[in-house]
């Protein structure tokens, strides 16, 4: 019995202590916060900066064309085609090039 004791209490501290290691470990990789989160994050950024990047030249072409519109300096041409996209008209010599969904000029 005694030599049981002498054991246990010889093993129990290392044993504690790899156990509380092992724990912290774990939660250092896996956790809420851990490095394995922290890849995540930082893909997560990356996509919200790239969707960012697009709404912002998205943007950036609206505007040119709402410039174009707007006030002293109005672009007759981007008017006219405006308005008859609108208005879904053409003139009689007029060839009309239709574009796919996927290549609309606005």
């Amino acid at each position: 019995m005694r030599f049981l004791k002498r054991v246990f209490n010889a093993l129990a501290l290392p044993v504690l202590f790899s156990a509380v290691s092992g724990y912290f470990v774990w939660h250092a990789m896996h956790g809420e916060r851990g490095l394995i989160a922290r890849a995540e994050r930082l893909n997560d950024i990356a996509a919200a900066r790239r969707e960012l990047s697009d709404a912002e030249r998205e943007r950036d072409q609206i505007e040119r064309r709402v410039a174009g519109l707007r006030g002293e300096r109005l672009d007759r041409d981007q008017l006219d085609e405006r308005a008859r996209s609108l208005l879904n008209m053409v003139g009689r010599d007029e060839v009309v090039v239709p574009y796919g969904p996927e290549r609309r000029l606005y």
